[in-house]
């Protein structure tokens, strides 16, 4: 069985994971990020709990059209913005940031299940109810970063747009069961997944299969028993 490569690596470094030897190692480089919320303490908050967490905050803004601008001028590793914001609001910029394809991060006062729906649909990697404390924030920053670089991956290595999708289904499926069985975060399950792909020269998707006819069947089994 595979084992994940678990290191001491802050939340805000570019990690890499080198093919031959299947290890996660640190580079000094720091995540440069975009703060968007036309709140100033609430900006003021994030921003802190960015840099404490050692992201390089490259710029801030207070509306839509000024994420866009933003995002456009500095091509930051990662967008955090609030949905609702003067101009424009955070749904419609980040549909026009996703053709940059730059992660984005909504901040909400709501959680109602058509505004998440709406969220992801514009390409949001994720999103964080307010009020939110950094024990909110980050681990939603790590998933979104995760998503992005798993989309990255799925595109590079998937053409055509309908098998990528079954893909990404079967791939939350098998994340799900990873997630469940080895106790594994979501962006640890998706690069236990990737590493297997690349340690066994098989496709993510014939990866994704295999633990989910595998591990899957044998919760079933477990459950039944």
């Amino acid at each position: 069985m595979l084992r994940v490569c678990r290191s001491a690596i802050p939340a805000g470094s570019l990690i890499v994971v080198e093919k031959e030897l299947g290890k996660v190692v640190p580079m000094q480089e720091k995540l440069r990020v975009v703060v968007v919320e036309d709140e100033a303490l609430i900006r003021m908050d994030v921003v802190a709990t960015l840099e404490e967490a050692d992201f390089e905050v490259v710029a801030q803004g207070a509306d839509g059209e000024e994420a866009i601008e933003l995002a456009n001028e500095h091509k930051p590793d990662l967008i955090v913005m609030d949905i609702k914001m003067p101009k424009l609001d955070g749904i419609s910029a980040a549909e026009k940031i996703a053709e940059l394809k730059i992660p984005v991060v909504l901040l909400t006062a709501f959680s109602q299940s058509d505004l998440v729906s709406r969220a992801a649909d514009a390409g949001a990697m994720a999103y964080v109810t307010k009020p939110f404390k950094p024990t909110d924030l980050l681990p939603a920053i790590q998933i979104a970063l995760a998503r992005h670089e798993e989309l990255t991956a799925l595109e590079s290595e998937i053409a055509d747009l309908s098998d990528r999708l079954e893909t990404r289904k079967l791939m939350d499926r098998a994340k799900g069961i990873l997630m469940s069985k080895m106790k594994l975060s979501e962006p640890d399950a998706f690069r236990w997944i990737q590493k297997a792909s690349m340690d066994r020269r098989l496709s993510m998707a014939q990866v994704a299969k295999a633990v989910i006819d595998q591990l899957g069947q044998k919760a079933s089994d477990e459950d039944n028993s």
